[in-house]
């Protein structure tokens, strides 16, 4: 089942996509909001279901879904917290600045409390003051929970998954390290982030998902040319039972909790640093990393962050060839 969320109201009206992307049905009579749903999930999924159902056989109304269109799946979250399931992806950045890695961050995650109060649509521009603070993008995986108690193991987070989907979680590198000197962790660094357009419910997904996560190509393109191909379900370190646990380890989870897996990041063959993808590379997911390979092989980094006017596409297709979440299509605008 895919469902997303239309214009209507602050939170929007809930409505269930079709497999393909191609159409959708107003769910509001069921739950007026996805919110609402996953706060009574148990009793209002199985009509959710029977809605999609009858939306993949054509017998109930139906309207086009348009992207473009699309609100962020929840616009505003209770919760956003974000992990750094590939672990290559942060010993790759502290070697660039020349700092050794602690044996802890293989067996204990990273985890920061990001702003979920606005959760940007997956075509909405992303707004950048000023260039020199650095924007950048990160594609990640990111599910959502229903309500976790305190001290779940990472077998019963795994139940908890309620829905799958990707983000854009937009950084400002050059504000991040002045931020953590002050050793109190982000804020301004980490504006809004942008949401799939639609969420999939785990089943949807099939051999994809498996062992809590999520398999295939992350798609990034980056200004119209390919920037990213990792596969999601390589080199990650934590899959998302682990990473549940650990957030729920001293408090409850409230349904709806996005949690995000950090930035998709494969090693190359050799074992090295990933390649870009013209050098016979799977790229990357963000342009911190390739400007951390750039360190590490030239001494400086050479690609710059993004500035007005780029634009970023994220997505993830399936074994058709065909986008499983719909796209994160975004232009960097001045404000």
């Amino acid at each position: 089942m895919k469902v997303g969320t239309l214009k209507g109201g602050r939170d929007g009206r809930l409505v269930v996509v079709s497999r393909d992307l191609a159409w959708c049905a107003d769910a509001t009579h069921i739950a007026s909001t996805l919110q609402s749903a996953l706060d009574d999930w148990e009793r209002i999924a199985p009509q959710l279901r029977l809605l999609a159902t009858d939306l993949e056989h054509g017998t109930i109304p139906r309207d086009r879904f348009h992207e473009r269109e699309a609100l962020a799946p929840l616009p505003r979250a209770y919760q956003w917290a974000d992990g750094s399931a590939y672990v290559n992806h942060v010993q790759l950045v502290r070697k660039a600045r020349g700092a050794d890695m602690p044996e802890s961050f293989w067996t204990d995650p990273l985890m920061y409390q990001g702003a979920s109060d606005e959760m940007l649509p997956p075509r909405a521009p992303i707004p950048l003051a000023d260039e020199d603070w650095g924007c950048d993008l990160e594609a990640e995986i990111a599910i959502v929970t229903g309500d976790v108690p305190r001290g779940v193991t990472q077998e019963e987070a795994l139940e908890r998954i309620l829905l799958i989907g990707l983000v854009n979680d937009v950084s400002l590198r050059n504000l991040i390290p002045a931020e953590l000197a002050k050793g109190f962790g982000f804020l301004q660094s980490k504006p809004a982030s942008a949401l799939s357009p639609v969420l999939v419910t785990p089943d949807e997904l099939g051999d994809a998902w498996r062992d809590g996560k999520l398999n295939g190509p992350l798609k990034v393109d980056l200004n119209g040319r390919p920037f990213g191909r990792a596969d999601a379900g390589v080199d990650m370190t934590f899959d998302f039972g682990t990473l549940i646990a650990h957030l729920a380890k001293t408090r409850n989870l409230g349904a709806g909790s996005l949690v995000g897996s950090g930035t998709v990041s494969n090693r190359d063959a050799d074992g090295g640093p990933g390649k870009p993808i013209d050098q016979g590379g799977l790229g990357y997911s963000c342009i911190a990393e390739v400007r951390t390979v750039e360190t590490i092989l030239d001494g400086k980094p050479a690609t710059p962050f993004l500035r007005h006017g780029d634009s970023v596409r994220i997505w993830m297709d399936d074994e058709h060839g065909h986008p499983i979440f719909g796209v994160i299509e975004q232009e960097v605008v001045a404000i």
